[in-house]
């Protein structure tokens, strides 16, 4: 596909879509990747032989999360409209998203694989949120984390910021499973458990399990959006651990 940040394939008679985030090795969720992963998904929405969705990665990382530089506050609200856009177009999805996970993933690479129906990661993958390190705040981990793995432990990386092993997600119940090699483990997955069902019925089937977590991350979306923006984003001490990141510097706090 070129320069595209991601690569599209339709496998298996047309019952897999496989996405695989194509700039490694940072696989950085920016303007691009969200776009063609929004695109990606809205294309195939209505495939009627459609049964899942493959989102692996090329590299060695799944990613090292969002843009720093989209974070800034000319930026960051159109930043955090696109991905919350993406986020609520996939917990809506109509047929099941698979996500297999190596190396790091962390920030907005981790909101986009938890927007997934299922994690696929390796035992010493790095799953993490590590976004209060530079003084703001993970809006869409902070919605779906605790829906995922329980308050406590959602508030525990929220707040320190501190990565965890793919197989203390999976032992927290972010992580579906465990393999070596995650991709292979979620196209098995989706040949063996799904491929075989009928495909409208299996779009009930997600609808009956999935719309009313669905709404309820959509509107907490909403909520921490606006936080972000008319709170977080006003602080003097936020816009200067963006940019005390960007400058390779230590961050000099005000705590204002």
């Amino acid at each position: 596909m070129g320069d595209s940040p991601l690569t599209v394939g339709l496998e298996r008679d047309g019952r897999l879509l496989r996405l695989t985030l194509a700039r490694p090795k940072a696989n950085v969720i920016d303007a691009a990747m969200i776009a063609a992963l929004d695109t990606a998904l809205a294309a195939h929405a209505d495939d009627a032989a459609l049964c899942a969705v493959v989102l692996d990665h090329a590299g060695p990382h799944f990613s090292f999360g969002a843009s720093v530089e989209e974070h800034l506050p000319d930026q960051c609200a159109a930043m955090l409209a696109g991905l919350h856009a993406l986020l609520k177009r996939m917990v809506d999805y109509p047929v099941p998203i698979l996500a297999a996970v190596k190396g790091q993933c962390l920030g907005g690479g981790l909101e986009v694989a938890m927007a997934c129906n299922l994690i696929f990661a390796a035992p010493d993958a790095a799953l993490g949120q590590p976004e209060i390190k530079l003084a703001v705040f993970a809006p869409a981990a902070s919605c779906l984390l605790p829906r995922l793995v329980g308050r406590a432990r959602a508030e525990d990386l929220l707040f320190s910021g501190r990565s965890i092993s793919g197989r203390e997600g999976h032992e927290a119940g972010l992580v579906f499973a465990l393999a070596d090699d995650p991709a292979d483990a979620a196209e098995a997955y989706a040949a063996d458990n799904l491929a075989g069902h009928s495909a409208s019925t299996l779009r009930f089937a997600v609808r009956a399990a999935r719309e009313p977590f669905a709404a309820a991350v959509k509107a907490d979306l909403d909520r921490v959006e606006e936080l972000y923006l008319s709170g977080l984003m006003q602080t003097r001490d936020a816009v200067e651990g963006l940019n005390a990141f960007l400058d390779k510097r230590p961050a000099k706090w005000e705590d204002r």
